[in-house]
C-alpha cells in the first residue's frame, strides 16, 4: 500500500507534518522502535513508529532521521502522547533527508495502526479470504442465503481494510460498507469506469475523485457480451484503495468478489422478467388498439406487482428510450436501452436494489418503452421531470458513449387511467423525437417542454395533437361512454362560459352541485385544476385539435 492510502484513512489519525510529495511511497511493513539505532531491525518500506522516548536533545533528531533515511524506510509516524507535538527539530530533520513525516493523535493505538497496515500487505491473508468468498460464491450461485454483496463486502472491510462499493451505471449505490458514497462521487465513479471500458482499457481503472483512490472492476454479466453495449448497463465494483501496489492474490480476490456479485446480478435479471412480461403485454395492448377496458385490466395485474401494498391504483407514466450505435457495425438497442432505463429510473439517490423492482421495461427490439407506477391518492409522489432525469444519468453517460453512440430518452406526463396511456406513450415518443433533435450524447425531453400554450397550432404535427388530445380527453370519452356522464360536453359548455358556475349550470339545465360534481369527477380523471388559466387554455386547445 502507499502512504497516501495510510493519510486518507480517517480512523488511523495521522497528520502530515512534512514530505507531501512522497506519499507515493510503498508501505512494506511497519515497525513500532524507541531503539536509538534500530538499523539491524531494518529491510527498507516499512513505516515506522516512535515514542519519542529515544530523543534527549535536538542532535538526536538529525541522527535518528538519517539512520532511519539510510534504510530505506517509507515514512516516520511520531506519537503525540508522551511529549506532546512532535519537536520542531524533527521536523526539520525529515524535511531534509526527505522523510515523510506523520503525527499520530494521542487517542490513537500504535498497535491500530500496525494492524491496518499488516492487513493491507498480507498476501496470506488475502489467500484466505479468498476461500472464504468462493464459499460464499456457491452459497449464492444455490440461493440468497449467502447474504447478499453487502455480506461479501463486510469480509473485505472487516479482514483487509478495503472499503468496497457496487455502483450502477450512473452511480446508484446498490451495495456496499458504511458509511456509503455520496450521490457525486458515485456518478464521478461510474463515469469514469464508463469511459475506461470505452476505451478498451485493461482493468482495473485507477482513479482518484475528491482526494480518493479508487480502483474500479467491471461485474460483468456475461464473459461473451459485447462489451460496447453491456458496459452501459454492467455494475461496477469500487474498491477505495489503489491497487497498483496489490500483490497477485489480492487482485485474485477482489476478481473474484466481481465475479460473485455478478452472480446476484444475474438473479435480480431474473426476478425482472415478470415485470418485463406485464409491460409487453400493456404495450401491445395499447399499440393493437384494444379496448381501455383490456389495458385496465392488465394494469390491475402490473400494479400490486410494481407497488405492493398500496391500496389505491397506481397513476402511470411512459418513458421511451432508444440508444443509438455509430458505425458499420450497429447494434440491437432494444434489450441495451431496455437494460439501462431499468437502471436509471430507479431513484439515484436511493441505496440498494429495491428501487428498480418498481420499473417495468419492454422492447421492440429498437425501442425500449418503461412503465413507472406512482401510488395515487395522498401517498402520491412528484412526477418524473425530464430535466431531473437528466442531471441524474447525463454525466456518466456521456462519458461512456462519447462519440460511439447516443441515447435520448422521452418522457409523458402522469396519466389516471387506462384510456390515457396511449396518448402518455405517443407523447413520450413524441418527446424522445423532440430530444433526438438535440447535440449531446444523451438527451431527454418531457412532457413539460411541450407545453400547449406556446405551440401555434398551423405548425403543431399531427402527432403531437394526438398524443396531446388522447392525454387529456381520452379519459372523459372512455368515461362518458361507461357512464354516460356527458362530461366532455360539459367542458365544453363550461370554458365557453368562462368558467362562470351559474351561467354553465342554466345552459346545461343542471343543479349547480350536479355541475361541480362532474367538474371535479374531470379534474380527478385528467389530473388537472380547472380553476388555473393554464389548465383551461389546454383544455381549450385540446378540444380545438380534436
Amino acid at each position: 500500500m502507499r502512504l497516501q492510502a495510510l493519510l486518507e484513512t480517517d480512523e488511523l489519525g495521522l497528520r502530515l507534518l512534512g514530505g507531501g510529495d512522497e506519499l507515493d511511497r510503498t508501505v512494506r511493513g511497519v515497525m513500532t522502535t524507541d531503539l536509538r539505532d534500530p538499523s539491524r531491525y531494518l529491510k527498507g518500506g516499512e513505516l515506522v513508529l516512535t515514542g519519542l522516548a529515544w530523543r534527549h536533545s535536538p542532535e538526536d533528531s538529525e541522527r535518528f532521521v538519517r539512520i532511519l533515511a539510510s534504510a530505506g524506510v517509507a515514512g516516520l509516524a511520531a506519537g503525540e502522547a508522551e511529549q506532546g507535538a512532535i519537536p520542531d527539530d524533527l521536523v526539520r530533520a525529515c524535511a531534509k533527508h526527505h522523510l515523510p513525516l506523520f503525527a499520530v493523535d494521542e487517542n490513537v493505538a500504535f498497535a491500530a495502526i500496525t494492524e491496518h497496515v499488516v492487513r493491507q500487505v498480507s498476501t496470506e491473508r488475502a489467500g484466505d479470504l479468498a476461500a472464504v468468498v468462493e464459499r460464499h460464491r456457491r452459497l449464492m450461485s444455490s440461493g440468497p442465503e449467502g447474504g447478499g454483496p453487502d455480506a461479501v463486502l463486510g469480509l473485505l472491510d472487516s479482514d483487509l481494510d478495503l472499503r468496497a462499493f457496487v455502483l450502477s451505471p450512473i452511480g446508484r449505490q446498490i451495495a456496499g460498507v458504511a458509511p456509503g458514497l455520496s450521490h457525486e462521487t458515485g456518478a464521478a465513479l461510474a463515469g469514469e469506469h464508463l469511459a475506461a471500458q470505452r476505451g478498451s482499457r485493461p482493468g482495473p481503472h485507477r482513479t482518484a475523485v475528491r482526494g480518493r483512490r479508487y480502483s474500479l472492476f467491471p461485474v460483468r454479466r456475461g464473459a461473451d457480451a459485447e462489451v460496447r453495449g453491456s458496459a452501459l448497463s454492467d455494475w461496477l465494483l469500487a474498491v477505495e484503495a489503489d491497487s497498483a501496489d496489490w500483490p497477485a492474490e489480492r487482485l485474485d480476490l477482489v476478481r473474484g468478489v466481481a465475479q460473485l456479485i455478478a452472480v446476484e446480478r444475474d438473479r435480480r435479471d431474473a426476478a425482472r422478467m415478470v415485470r418485463r412480461r406485464l409491460a409487453q403485454e400493456v404495450l401491445d395492448l395499447v399499440q393493437a388498439g384494444a379496448s381501455p377496458a383490456e389495458v385496465a385490466a392488465r394494469l390491475r395485474v402490473a400494479g400490486p406487482v410494481l407497488l405492493p401494498g398500496v391500496g389505491t391504483g397506481p397513476h402511470w407514466q411512459v418513458v421511451v428510450a432508444t440508444v443509438e450505435w455509430s458505425g458499420e457495425q450497429a447494434l440491437p438497442s432494444g434489450s441495451v436501452a431496455q437494460a439501462l432505463l431499468e437502471e436509471v429510473l430507479a431513484d439515484p439517490f436511493a441505496a440498494g436494489g429495491d428501487p428498480s423492482e418498481r420499473i417495468a421495461v419492454a422492447h421492440d427490439g429498437i425501442e425500449a418503452v418503461a412503465l413507472v407506477p406512482m401510488p395515487s391518492g395522498e401517498e402520491q409522489k412528484g412526477e418524473l421531470l425530464a430535466a431531473d432525469l437528466l442531471a441524474a444519468i447525463g454525466g456518466p453517460l456521456a462519458m461512456g458513449l462519447a462519440a460511439d453512440g447516443r441515447l435520448t430518452v422521452g418522457v409523458s406526463a402522469t396519466v389516471h387511467s387506462a384510456e390515457g396511456l396511449r396518448g402518455a406513450l405517443e407523447e413520450a415518443r413524441h418527446a424522445r423525437r423532440v430530444a433526438a433533435a438535440r447535440p449531446g450524447q444523451v438527451c431527454v425531453a418531457g412532457h413539460e417542454e411541450l407545453a400547449s400554450h406556446v405551440l401555434l397550432l398551423p405548425f403543431v404535427p399531427d402527432d403531437v395533437r394526438r398524443a396531446f388530445t388522447a392525454r387529456l380527453l381520452e379519459p372523459l370519452r372512455g368515461y362518458d361512454q361507461r357512464h354516460r356522464a356527458e362530461l366532455v360536453p360539459t367542458l365544453e359548455a363550461f370554458l365557453e362560459c368562462d368558467g362562470s358556475w351559474t351561467r354553465c349550470a342554466t345552459r346545461l339545465h343542471l343543479h349547480v352541485n350536479t355541475l361541480r360534481y362532474r367538474i371535479g369527477r374531470i379534474e380527478q380523471l385528467t389530473g388537472r385544476d380547472l380553476s388555473r388559466l393554464e389548465d383551461k387554455l389546454d383544455f381549450f386547445l385540446a378540444l380545438r385539435m380534436s
